[in-house]
């Protein structure tokens, strides 16, 4: 009898912890190797034709014909990445440790607190996102012309002028998604560490903050790939000593346009070594990336 009812107790603890799969395993994983050949070989396709002979990659050859490791040492010189990628990180990282901690701040006051206009500037939130950013193209550009004009300073071409256009548009999402997840926080830590008489900045500096990892991680790395992966804004507003790398790999492209054989070996390199830096962010942060996307919150 005790046998069975220990059985019984593990099948129920089995049932909880198992997820209910629609397919069976054996398409499962059929399912994920297709999707995972799909997704791999653009890659190595570019992998294999960043070493690969120019002529050879215009033939459509798939496998190196000659290897050109080379080409990953050339692209400093042809391409000019070591400033891309220099002003890429400073304008991306700066945008995302900022907007992280001005969204966090201002997601406390909206969850926390009660007051007229709350309601409105949470839609205002949601209703900024709608908004293509192409449209606000010219207006950011007219907008830093006259600034520039005014105060008599230079505005275009100027990284802190991409780090003001990337912060406006980082923010909006990287404060929603900072609101969602501090729905989750319980209130009772709020008002445990208030009775100590801890103060609001105290509250959001020790507890909330601590507790906010993933959400904070979500709405950084939101905004830093929104400042490393922008061509628009950045080709507009900097100039040949402030273009990101993004920029630097497009102006590249573009001049390997017509006449001889693209250098389709640097191209490749370049692009890969531009996405290095965000595959590497995404791996050091995955475990933060589950738990902000979820949403958990404290339980």
């Amino acid at each position: 009898m005790k046998t069975d009812a220990h059985r019984r107790a593990v099948r129920r603890a089995a049932m909880k912890t198992e997820v209910y799969r629609l397919l069976p395993r054996w398409a499962q994983i059929v399912i994920n190797a297709v999707l995972l050949v799909v997704a791999l070989t653009p890659v190595v396709y570019m992998l294999f034709a960043s070493v690969n002979d120019d002529l050879a990659v215009a033939r459509g050859d798939f496998w190196p014909s000659a290897f050109h490791p080379g080409n990953y040492a050339e692209i400093w010189d042809t391409v000019e990445l070591g400033d891309g990628l220099l002003n890429s990180i400073l304008v991306a990282g700066s945008v995302a440790v900022v907007s992280a901690l001005v969204s966090v701040m201002t997601a406390y006051v909206l969850v926390r607190f009660s007051f007229f206009g709350r309601g409105l500037i949470l839609r205002g939130l949601l209703a900024l996102q709608s908004i293509p950013g192409t449209l606000m193209l010219l207006p950011v550009f007219v907008l830093f012309a006259n600034l520039a004009r005014i105060l008599s300073i230079d505005v275009i071409g100027t990284r802190w002028a991409l780090f003001v256009t990337y912060l406006t548009f980082a923010l909006p999402f990287s404060t929603w998604v900072m609101v969602t997840y501090l729905r989750g926080l319980p209130h009772e830590l709020d008002e445990a560490a208030r009775l100590d008489g801890a103060s609001s900045w105290r509250i959001l500096r020790s507890i909330v903050i601590p507790l906010s990892w993933p959400g904070l991680v979500v709405s950084a790395i939101f905004a830093f790939l929104l400042g490393w992966n922008d061509v628009l804004f950045a080709s507009v507003i900097t100039n040949a000593d402030t273009r990101t790398a993004a920029v630097a790999l497009q102006v590249f492209g573009a001049t390997q346009e017509g006449g001889a054989i693209p250098l389709y070996g640097q191209l490749m390199a370049s692009a890969l070594v531009c996405a290095l830096p965000v595959v590497v962010l995404y791996l050091a942060f995955q475990r933060f990336l589950v738990g902000g996307l979820t949403a958990g919150g404290v339980k």
